[in-house]
């Protein structure tokens, strides 16, 4: 038997939605089973993703253990385009391929979404990047006790997702290190109103809404100390034509909204305001994924 699950790549926030807003994007992370009549889940030589390889596998015996069933021994191959520690949801997507083929593999049939969410949300602590990766296009995700509740707020956009995605890794622990344990209540209230006011704008398409809608006062003023290259690319972005812009995840990628006539003008500028703040890196003109993780 052979078995073959993918899922998408994911930037979250999209500015103030911390934690729960995401849009999946068109690069994916693929995961090839091939049961061998052994004992246990092997890694077929897998690429080094940093954990990913890693995380499929444990995705895979955390959902076996949860639903109470026994995985046949396998080989488990991994690829991805994903850019690795990059703020592009690669761990998530790596999970949530894992738990999807655990389903497939348990010879219960197909695990549903919601299944799937509650399983990987509760492994990475959040179901931003998860909720984009299983059910793709723009999400929400919301905890709740037990798991997660999940909606797509849209599953098309009239804009490119741009990145400017830097050559050096960062890490979700040191973006999280730098983050307050207190805010002041006047820039939750300014989170939450635009937080709601994205909600609107991605709903109904009103790029006049986005720049200040994208607008983040919870964790990108102190990310900024940690990416030097993030509020000079934002502007940049802003200035060239983009709709909005914002860190991607716990960054270092920086992610705007552009219209499709303007997407190479918002990507050059992004890149040469952080090449001009010592961050090098390119820039890359993608595409939503509309379709979440899927079984080949």
């Amino acid at each position: 038997m052979f078995c073959s699950v993918t899922a998408p790549a994911s930037s979250a926030n999209l500015g103030p939605g911390f934690d729960c807003l995401a849009i999946a994007l068109d690069r994916w992370t693929r995961v090839d089973a091939r049961l061998n009549g052994g004992d246990d889940i092997v890694d077929a030589g897998s690429p080094d993703l940093m954990g990913g390889s890693n995380l499929v596998i444990e995705a895979m015996r955390v959902t076996a253990s949860k639903l109470g069933f026994r995985l046949p021994g396998c080989e488990v191959r991994v690829t991805s385009d994903i850019p690795i520690a990059r703020g592009l949801g690669s761990s998530a997507a790596a999970i949530v391929a894992g738990v999807r083929l655990a389903g497939q593999l348990s010879g219960k049939g197909p695990l549903a979404d919601d299944v799937v969410i509650d399983i990987a949300g509760t492994m990475e602590g959040h179901a931003d990047n998860v909720s984009a990766s299983v059910l793709g296009g723009i999400t929400v995700s919301v905890p709740v006790s037990g798991g997660f509740v999940s909606e797509v707020l849209t599953p098309w956009i009239p804009w490119s997702p741009v990145l400017f995605v830097p050559d050096l890794a960062a890490f979700t622990s040191d973006a999280r290190a730098v983050l307050p344990a207190n805010i002041p209540v006047h820039d939750v209230v300014a989170n939450i109103s635009r937080g709601a006011l994205l909600a609107v704008a991605l709903r109904d398409r009103r790029e006049d809404l986005l720049a200040v809608a994208m607008q983040d006062r919870l964790h990108q003023p102190y990310r900024a100390s940690i990416f030097p290259h993030l509020e000079p690319a934002i502007e940049a972005a802003l200035a060239a034509g983009a709709a909005g812009a914002s860190l991607s995840g716990a960054g270092p990628t920086v992610l705007a909204f552009a219209r499709p006539d303007e997407e190479e003008r918002v990507g050059l500028a992004m890149a040469a305001a952080a090449h001009a703040c010592g961050v090098h890196g390119g820039h890359q003109v993608i595409r939503m994924a509309s379709r979440g993780c899927y079984v080949l």
